[in-house]
């Protein structure tokens, strides 16, 4: 059986179980979600089919001593574990359990997916991203790597919080773009404001500024940033202004899906343009011309480092 194979029917049985309103091994399945990104999207798949398949059951009729809608109207019941193990037959895939609390979203390197939040928020992910999300909450997030476009309705009643590392966002109406690495976190606002850690340093960062914030520590930067670079990745481009090549080949990798990786002492070089990732999917070494940089294939990745 082909592993893909095999991940699906273990979407399919994790499915039915949490379909039943008894489940309690919450840590186990939390675990086998993170044990591989392919199991996430996996349990994606199965979750969109199954609503579908949700939508074209008929709707049950209420009774008049029942003060909850039936199932079928805005505000539908569980799907009891019998009811879950229908759909997955029916489905070939099993059935996602809207369950309250919360769950991640993950892109494989070269991958983006479009999340949609109620009252019409979305985020965009770039490639090998993961954030987590609450389904009791839908104004709080946690981006925990990768990159993420934010386009949000801002709601003075109830801010959307975005926590990133050990720092926190709050949005005031607002575009914006986010990148957590492991050595900090870059804002880039196009629209709106955001607030840089509220309770801390207490920055607004409005259209037009970028503000990195390095891991574990209270140190930031403000800088200018045009509006259209902001969220460009989803277009392909990727613009350098003195970029240290350990994060170019960071960002690279994760837009293009091909392993990109620095030269021994080359960690640390700067360098400056503008790229479009579809010609370096198809031949990496054309990066070479475009920011001066030696560029060789050692069997496994593509290594990047000054000539």
């Amino acid at each position: 059986m082909a592993l893909d194979d095999q991940i699906r029917e273990q979407a399919a049985a994790w499915a039915v179980r949490t379909g039943d309103p008894a489940f309690e091994d919450w840590d186990a399945f939390t675990a086998w979600l993170a044990a591989d990104a392919a199991h996430a999207r996996a349990y994606d798949e199965v979750m969109a089919a199954v609503l579908d398949a949700a939508e074209a059951l008929p709707s049950a009729p209420q009774a008049e001593n029942d003060d909850e809608p039936a199932f079928g109207a805005p505000r539908r019941r569980w799907l009891g574990g019998a009811v879950a193990a229908a759909l997955v037959l029916a489905v070939g895939l099993g059935v996602w359990q809207a369950r309250p609390g919360t769950y991640a979203v993950e892109t494989a390197p070269g991958e983006t997916r479009l999340v949609e939040l109620e009252g019409g928020d979305r985020i965009e992910l770039a490639g090998a991203s993961r954030i987590v999300l609450d389904r009791r909450d839908p104004r709080r997030a946690s981006l925990e790597q990768g990159q993420a476009l934010f386009k949000i309705d801002h709601d003075p009643d109830a801010p959307f919080t975005l926590a990133v590392g050990e720092d926190t966002l709050v949005d005031v109406g607002t575009i914006f773009d986010v990148k957590h690495t492991p050595d900090g976190m870059a804002l880039a606002v196009s629209e709106g404001a955001v607030v840089f850690n509220p309770a801390r340093q207490n920055v607004r960062v409005s259209p037009g500024q970028r503000l990195t914030s390095a891991a574990g520590s209270d140190r930031y930067r403000l800088s200018d940033v045009p509006a259209g670079e902001v969220g460009e990745w989803r277009e392909g481009r990727l613009t350098l202004q003195d970029a240290r090549l350990a994060d170019v080949a960071a960002d690279l990798s994760r837009m293009t899906g091909i392993e990109f990786t620095v030269a021994a002492g080359s960690a640390d070089r700067r360098v400056s343009g503008s790229l479009m990732t579809d010609p370096l999917r198809r031949d990496p070494r054309a990066l070479g011309p475009l920011l001066g940089v030696a560029v060789r294939h050692d069997g496994e990745a593509w290594e990047i480092g000054a000539r």
